[in-house]
């Protein structure tokens, strides 16, 4: 039996409460999707009642993206280090304590310091819960259906969170926005603790690389920095040109010293293989475009078509039900059968193409004409290449290195999302103002100028989200070209624990 790096044998038997464990880390992952647009909707009414001016409105959220993106690496090496269940606890257990902060806040630095807190936990339990799945689910079929749940919920989070960010902030208070995690944290711990068993023989217990922590995290922490000040102060700013010159210096900096050290923070076999390259690549082109696309349709249909936040909320749940399907009935089902390239590639077609209709919005579009079945199509798509890209994103990693390649994939998406809203919101903005320029003369009544202004938010997004169909493309090419494993067969063990899968031929290189 192979051994793994620490010399133990690890324990291959299926782990009898690993369906049970599963639904404590899905609700914990829904919980870190969602807060990433539940407070979106109420960011208006939280200005309002805490006095936060307009030029600090953006830091309730940037707050959180910095944190949490910055600190993913060090979140995916803690887990490795202190074991996954351990993180995973520490992290629910802390992110429900900031988001009692947020909740109780009676004040703008107040808010902005819960919300860093919760980014900062989030950044340990997310690797630790992806990792968790990596290691508890060893058999081909169960894997596919344990991914096809998270990989549907990993997709779908960020709609659930407007619904229920609409349906708190209009019946109840902002502060619930924050107040709601507090169940999902203490029921996903107190289960966590109880149920999941982390199997013996993955932790790496080598030092930890401090230079390697200090460069990642003010690297990727500049990275999406940079992009919140180009949507804000333009690409061409110092400070935007400064933040985004930085990040490549460190990040780059980052990749010399991972290179050299004995016990890098992340080792480059894990982003250098090229089926996971592959992955961690489309998975974040493809959330650039979704990011982007939330944003749009959201205003889209409560400034253009005038819908209440819950409405709106509720106007996304097409995507979702397409992403659960997509993920759970197409993704789970298949993935056991056809290479992964071939859910990947055509789900992000798929996606491309329900973001193409998505090109002919007019102000008087209809939701069930155009809307609707280009929200089903993006869902499934999407559902569909999310399953299979957050299984790959660990298969045949040594179990010592699940934590990091789990932080990848989050690092990955968190990252796209941060360049997708800042991208296409400044190309939106672009082509407003020139579509604008061009028909000012023609507008000379309220009226008129008031159905101009509706027009050219629409041509805005229009053309940001043309973009956005050309990402997905790109994204769709990258899963064909560079992911090139076969299918994972039934008996597999998904990660690796010292030698080299037989049936998925992903090589691990031992040290």
């Amino acid at each position: 039996m192979p051994k793994t790096p620490s010399g133990l044998t690890p324990d291959l038997a299926p782990d009898p409460s690993r369906w049970r464990a599963l639904v404590f880390i899905a609700l914990a992952q829904l919980m870190v999707v969602l807060d990433a647009t539940i407070v979106n909707i109420a960011l208006p009414s939280a200005q309002q009642d805490l006095g936060i001016s307009d030029g600090n409105r953006q830091w309730v959220i940037t707050a959180y993206a910095l944190a949490f993106g910055g600190l993913l690496l060090f979140g995916g090496r803690i887990a490795d280090l202190w074991g996954r269940k351990r993180t995973f606890v520490v992290g629910l257990l802390g992110f429900a304590a900031a988001s009692a902060l947020g909740g109780a806040a009676t004040g703008e630095a107040m808010l902005l310091g819960s919300r860093a807190l919760q980014g900062a936990f989030g950044a340990l339990l997310a690797p630790a819960a992806l990792s968790l799945l990596a290691v508890m689910f060893t058999d081909g079929k169960e894997r596919a259906k344990a991914f096809g749940i998270y990989g549907a919920i990993a997709g779908g989070g960020g709609a659930v969170g407007l619904i229920l960010g609409g349906v708190l902030t209009e019946y109840l208070d902002w502060r619930w926005t924050f107040f709601v995690n507090i169940p999902f944290a203490v029921v996903a711990a107190a289960g966590a603790y109880f149920v999941i068993r982390e199997p013996a023989g993955g932790r790496n217990r080598s030092p930890l690389d401090v230079p390697g922590v200090v460069l990642s995290t003010l690297g990727l922490v500049a990275l999406v920095y940079g992009f919140t000040r180009a949507e804000s102060d333009g690409w061409s700013d110092v400070t935007t040109v400064g933040l985004f010159v930085a990040s490549a210096v460190l990040l780059a900096a980052f990749v010399a010293v991972e290179a050299r050290v004995k016990s890098p923070l992340l080792p480059l076999r894990v982003m250098t293989e090229r089926n996971r390259g592959g992955v961690y690549l489309s998975l974040g082109l493809a959330v650039i475009a979704m990011f982007g696309l939330f944003l749009f349709l959201t205003y889209y249909l409560q400034i253009v078509k005038g819908y209440s936040p819950v409405m709106t909320g509720f106007a996304f749940l097409p995507m979702i039900a397409g992403m659960i399907t997509g993920s759970t009935q197409i993704g789970a089902r298949l993935m056991t059968r056809v290479a992964p390239r071939l859910l990947m590639g055509p789900g992000f077609l798929a996606a491309a193409t329900g973001m193409l209709l998505l090109t002919r919005l007019e102000v008087d579009s209809s939701y069930a004409g155009l809307i609707l079945p280009a929200q089903l199509l993006l869902g499934l798509g999407m559902g569909t290449a999310f399953m299979p890209a957050m299984s790959l994103s660990t298969h045949g990693v040594e179990a010592r290195d699940a934590g990091v390649a789990s932080a990848m994939v989050n690092t990955s998406q968190q990252v796209g999302g941060a360049i997708g809203t800042a991208l296409l919101n400044t190309i939106a903005a672009s082509a407003t103002t020139a579509y604008l320029t061009d028909h000012a003369a023609a507008a000379t009544s309220p009226q008129a100028r008031k159905l101009l202004q509706l027009q050219g938010m629409v041509e805005g997004y229009s053309a940001a989200i043309w973009w956005a169909v050309g990402i997905l493309v790109v994204a769709a090419a990258i899963a064909f070209t560079f992911i090139n494993t076969g299918r994972p067969g039934a008996g597999s063990r998904p990660v690796a624990t010292g030698g080299v899968e037989d049936e998925v031929r992903v090589p691990v290189v031992a040290h």
